[in-house]
Formats: structure tokens, sequence, C-alpha cells
């Protein structure tokens, strides 16, 4: 398996300073800044980043948990919310689903929504901290 990258620089002190994100991809680069991080300035966090890599990761495995149940998802649409406490501590993710899944019944699609939350490999890596999901069929 591949191993993927990141890299971020930082200058100057904490409120004062700036930085550049970007992913080894080449798919992204951007700012951030005290005021992007920890208030509502323009630019990136690491919390939004985290927030974008959860989402991603989440849609992906509950299609392949469907799938694996018969069942091919028209869509997964995930956003996450990633909460930034006192400390400054990450106090929570909550994920939102929708999915479009033809024939499936409520129950057994919530079922497989517990499955990815379990197995999802960004859930597993956040698990030190609380991860909620609302998940509805559309």
């Amino acid at each position: 398996m591949p191993i993927r990258t990141s890299s971020a620089v930082w200058s100057g002190d904490l409120k004062g300073g700036a930085g550049t994100v970007a992913l080894g991809s080449g798919a992204f680069e951007g700012p951030y800044t005290f005021v992007s991080r920890f208030e509502d300035g323009s630019g990136t966090n690491p919390e939004e980043l985290i927030a974008a890599a959860h989402a991603g990761c989440f849609s992906m495995f509950l299609a392949n948990v469907l799938a694996g149940a018969g069942f091919t998802a028209d869509s997964v649409r995930t956003s996450a919310a990633v909460t930034l406490g006192a400390g400054p501590a990450i106090t929570g993710i909550a994920l939102t689903v929708e999915a479009a899944v033809p024939n499936i019944e409520a129950d057994a699609f919530a079922g497989h929504v517990e499955t990815a939350k379990a197995g999802c490999p960004v859930s597993a890596a956040l698990s030190a901290v609380p991860i909620t999901v609302d998940a509805t069929l559309v």
C-alpha cells in the first residue's frame, strides 16, 4: 500500500505568524493562520483538512460495505464537522451522511453505517475522539 504525504511550513509566532499546508499529490496548497484556525478568518486549518479526509474515507468505506452486502449506492455524501475545543483539543467529530441506495431497507442500511463507522480507517485513526454518525437514506 502507498504512503501518503503532506507538508506544512509555519513562520512567526502563534498569533502573528502564518503558514502554508500542501498535499503531497499537489491537489491542494493553501494558507493557514491563527485566525483561520481559532477564529473565522480566510484560509484553511488542520481541523478542516481532517474533516475532508474523514468525509472522503467514510463515503468510500460505506459504499464498499454496501457493495459487499449486494447493494450499489447511487451516491454516498458525507460531511464532517470537527469541533476544536479548549486546550486546544479536538473534542468531537460529527459525520452527516446522505445515501441513495436502491432496494435497501432502513434497518439494514443503519447496520451497514455502523459497520462502516467501526471499519473506516480514518475513523479508526481518530478513535480517541467521540465520533457520531447521522445517516439518512435519500
